[in-house]
């Protein structure tokens, strides 16, 4: 594939990516389309998609790969997933299927990583990375399955940090990525442990040496009913992590669902 387009019919040539909302995400790069945590329904359990519709377009619900960073319902959304063509393969944490054996409905196309673990996908590498953050999929149980996160490397290299804080060794697992999509904030008022905030995330961009950077897992999802709840929470994260970030001096781009980034990350 040498182009993808977003929902208007325009085009960016890949490399390039398409954010869909929250931590969902189109990474196009040699050919090879990158599916990142498909979040494509109008809701998830409580949650609310309140700004645009789902997502849909060329490759939303047949990329040549689908990646989960970590098992949350928020990321790892098993309607979403009965959406995507029945040949895709997916990509999971390390007994993701043990964790949540709905999972295994999806037969044979899974692939369990763990961080350093390589997968070949046409014509790029994904690679997994640690995070910090909780992988299990309720709050209560074993730590049986980490989160993660994923390099994809082909013309360029991308980061999709799915959901994490700045760990000490960040930037040794993930250096001088050409785009990275880093997460800045959350799906209600308060984030706990294991999430970036902006001024985190301005930590991250600098710590990986990020040549681009757009903000993610913000702005899309909200509990019913809390539409008057601190909504400068749901609205402010992105834009507040570009003027932070370009206070330091670092090439960004806030990015609404359904936007694109095309050929070299032309805006």
């Amino acid at each position: 594939m040498d182009d993808v387009a977003d929902d208007s019919g325009a085009a960016f040539a890949g490399p390039g990516m398409r954010w869909l909302g929250h931590a969902t995400t189109l990474i196009a790069d040699r050919g090879t389309v990158v599916l990142t945590d498909p979040v494509l329904t109008p809701r998830v359990a409580h949650l609310r998609r309140r700004r645009g519709l789902p997502p849909t377009g060329p490759h939303v619900f047949d990329p040549d790969v689908v990646v989960l960073s970590h098992l949350h319902a928020d990321h790892t959304h098993l309607p979403s997933l009965r959406m995507i063509a029945d040949d895709v393969p997916i990509v999971v944490p390390r007994r993701a299927p043990d964790a949540v054996p709905a999972l295994r409905a999806v037969g044979s196309r899974l692939i369990e990583v763990e961080p350093g673990d390589t997968v070949q996908i046409g014509g790029v590498t994904i690679r997994a990375v640690p995070a910090a953050h909780d992988g299990r999929r309720w709050r209560r149980g074993p730590h049986t399955t980490a989160a993660l996160g994923y390099v994809v490397s082909g013309d360029s290299q991308t980061y999709f940090a799915g959901d994490t804080d700045v760990y000490p060794d960040l930037g040794q697992w993930v250096a001088h990525a050409d785009l990275a999509l880093l997460p800045v904030g959350g799906w209600g008022p308060t984030l706990g442990a294991g999430h970036m905030d902006p001024q985190r995330a301005v930590l991250a961009a600098q710590t990986i040496g990020a040549r681009r950077t757009v903000p993610i897992h913000y702005g899309t999802l909200w509990p019913i009913g809390m539409d008057s709840v601190r909504p400068g929470k749901f609205f402010g994260p992105g834009a507040d992590f570009v003027r932070r970030a370009r206070r330091d001096g670092l090439d960004v781009c806030e990015l609404l669902p359904g936007d694109y980034l095309g050929g070299q990350f032309r805006t």
